[in-house]
């Protein structure tokens, strides 16, 4: 088989990524939700701990609150 002929019959690569983009952004998307579950869920047990350790409730919350920053992703886009 000549290099023409193959270069017709493979599919080039922009085609095949275009064809698997909605699966793909589908899945990133359930796994940033999955991840701001778990950051959410760790957010609240890091603030139940802080006040079982003796710090006021106040500033639980606003660590807490800086605890769950790293997980918003509009801090890692310019």
């Amino acid at each position: 088989m000549t290099d023409k002929k193959r270069a017709m019959k493979d599919p080039p690569i922009i085609a095949a990524l275009f064809l698997h983009f909605p699966s793909i952004m589908l899945k990133l998307g359930f796994e940033f939700l999955k991840f701001k579950r778990e950051a959410k869920k760790g957010g609240k047990i890091f603030r139940k701990e802080l006040i079982e350790h003796g710090i006021d409730p106040k500033t639980a919350s606003e660590l807490s609150y800086i605890y769950l920053q790293s997980s918003n992703l509009r801090e890692y886009l310019p």
